[in-house]
């Protein structure tokens, strides 16, 4: 495991570290969103839902839910802004790092994020909405690492653009090309292979993560912002060495 993701936010991309890194943060995502679901009842990474709610809160008239539903998306924007503010700075810098400092503050929130859960139970109208709005900020986050990285061929957090990505592919290895002078139509088999792999990746980090969740608790968020650090550690060696170094 740590052979494979070792430097995937290295400032210098390829094709390869491009798949691995979202496949491995599909899978936190994955298993964020499904253990959040299971601590707070709320998944946190589908925007689309949130706003779908906000417009059925409105119609009710349930107000509240409907501006928890719009601090929600907020919450989704500023963890997507954070990581524009930290990408750019880092880069401006020339930062080997400056990938991976999104990640390194994701790690640290979900290293809060257990003390969080332990509190959940004893004042639950407090620390369930501020759960909520800090699991939001990083999935806007860490969504916004990737899509970054990758020029917005690859996002994590949700996989509803990249269900119909594959259905459109495989509509296309399913056409049949006859009785026409058109270029024909071909699928896009590597799009489809990765399509194939983030998918993979965060169902797998989902049923991890409800397991984890369901027979460990808050514990389960350890691992997972281990793997952040993992990502982030050899470039940030990097920088600290080269810092002290020219001191």
């Amino acid at each position: 495991m740590i052979p494979l993701i070792h430097g995937l936010t290295d400032p210098l991309r390829t094709t390869q570290r491009n798949t691995r890194l979202g496949v491995t943060l599909a899978f936190v995502a994955g298993a964020i969103n499904a253990g959040g679901f299971l601590a707070v009842g709320q998944y946190t990474s589908h925007m689309t839902g949130v706003l779908s709610s906000v417009a059925d809160s409105l119609v009710l008239g349930n107000v509240s839910v409907a501006l928890f539903g719009l601090v929600m998306l907020s919450a989704f924007i500023a963890g997507a802004m954070c990581t524009a503010v930290l990408v750019n700075w880092g880069l401006r810098r020339a930062l080997h790092s400056a990938y991976g400092l999104p990640l390194l503050l994701e790690s640290l929130l979900l290293l809060i994020f257990g003390p969080f859960g332990s509190a959940i139970n004893t004042a639950a109208n407090l620390f369930v909405p501020l759960t909520v709005i800090l699991l939001c900020f990083i999935m806007g986050l860490q969504n916004a690492v990737i899509t970054k990285i990758s020029r917005a061929e690859i996002r994590t957090t949700h996989v509803t653009g990249l269900v119909t990505d594959m259905g459109i592919e495989l509509g296309k290895m399913l056409y049949i090309n006859a009785g026409s002078n058109a270029s024909p139509v071909r699928a896009n088999r590597d799009k489809l292979r990765l399509q194939g792999k983030l998918i993979a990746g965060f169902m797998g980090g989902g049923l991890l993560g409800a397991i984890g969740f369901k027979h460990l608790g808050y514990i389960t968020t350890v691992p997972l912002a281990m793997v952040l650090l993992l990502l982030v550690m050899r470039p940030l060696w990097t920088d600290i060495r080269q810092r002290l170094g020219s001191r």
